[in-house]
Parts: C-alpha cells; sequence; structure tokens
C-alpha cells in the first residue's frame, strides 16, 4: 500500500477514532491517533503529520485549541469533524482557518475524498483520487465546503443537495459559487454576532 501522507486523527470518542483511522490506513495513508487535545499536540510536534482531522468538543483541550496550536506552531493544516454546526462553531472554523469542516455522523467514503481535497489544497503529496470515489463536491475550495455544511445543517439536507442549492443561489444571483459561499459564511458570522 503506497503511503500518500500522514493523517493526525483525533477524537474522544474511540469508536469513532478506530473507524477513522482503520479508513485512512486502507485508503492508503499513515494515521496517527489522539484521543484528546494534549497527545494530539505531542504527537503533531513529534510526526508532523501532512494534515489533522480534529473532532471540536473533547475533555481538556478542544480541537480548537489544537487547531491554533498546529497553525500558529507547526503549519499544519487541519479540518474538523464535528456533530455541532451552529453558528458560533461554525464562525470559529472560519476563523482558524480550516481547510474543511465536516458534520457528523459521516461515512469513511465521505471522508477519504475529503481528506484527498484537503491535501491538495495544502499542496501536499496526494495521487488524483479514484472517480468513482469521489463525491461532486469532494475538490470544494474550504469556503465553499463550509458554506455547503451550514446549509446541510440549516436545512436538515444531505451534502449533495445542499451543494444544489448553493449552486441554485449563486445562478439565481448571478455570482461565482465561492462568492456565494463568502456571502453565506457572512450572513452565519451576522446572525451568530447579533445572539452575543
Amino acid at each position: 500500500m503506497s503511503d500518500k501522507g500522514t493523517i493526525l486523527v483525533v477524537d474522544d470518542d474511540r469508536l469513532v477514532l478506530a473507524t477513522l483511522a482503520h479508513g485512512l490506513s486502507q485508503a492508503g495513508y499513515r494515521v496517527i491517533d489522539a484521543d484528546n487535545g494534549d497527545d494530539a499536540i505531542l504527537l503533531a510536534r513529534e510526526h508532523k503529520p501532512d494534515l489533522a482531522l480534529l473532532d471540536i468538543r473533547m475533555e481538556g483541550k478542544s480541537g480548537f485549541d489544537v487547531a491554533a496550536y498546529l497553525r500558529e506552531y507547526c503549519q499544519i493544516p487541519f479540518m474538523f469533524l464535528s456533530a455541532f454546526s451552529d453558528d458560533a462553531t461554525v464562525a470559529q472554523v472560519k476563523a482558524l482557518g480550516a481547510v474543511a469542516y465536516l458534520v457528523k455522523p459521516l461515512d469513511i467514503r465521505q471522508i477519504v475524498p475529503a481528506v484527498e481535497a484537503a491535501l491538495g489544497q495544502a499542496g501536499r503529496r496526494v495521487p488524483a483520487p479514484p472517480v468513482t470515489a469521489a463525491p461532486a463536491d469532494a475538490a470544494l475550495a474550504p469556503g465553499v465546503a463550509m458554506a455547503v455544511g451550514v446549509l446541510m445543517h440549516r436545512y436538515s439536507l444531505a451534502r449533495g443537495p445542499a451543494l444544489e442549492r448553493l449552486q441554485r443561489l449563486a445562478r439565481n444571483e448571478n455570482r461565482p459559487l465561492a462568492e456565494q459561499a463568502e456571502r453565506v459564511l457572512q450572513a452565519v458570522e451576522l446572525l451568530s454576532a447579533s445572539g452575543d
């Protein structure tokens, strides 16, 4: 099995952690895992992974704490995998500069293409994914992927219909998809700020 890169997976749910680690290993990645933020930071410093996949809410250091550290001190790109998609969470994910934000529950067949797209955005070495394994939105820009996540949560949509809704909004307002995504995220930030 080829080494497509090293992924740090962090989740305090051991079943989720084992599932992700197994699925990513099967897809050809070297996986290091941690079930808490402190261990995640130590492992990141030691192994310098190509990408970190972080749960947000954990005991001790949160995924946000780990992400801020990885960005500041290690320059390691990260994506979030979380059951939480409220407006404040989405705004913080965006502010931290995550390359992707995936809302649980997710199938490993959705996560692998998202990881490959994130590594591609981060400029890491990644062979092109097989066409059959990648959903239509696998290579979306981070802002577009986050806007899709917001629409999934807001309207209880699956990923495909949420992307279609965003594309339809962009067409109706005659805007590029990335600009429409940015407008959705700005609206979320506005709502989040007005709720304080």
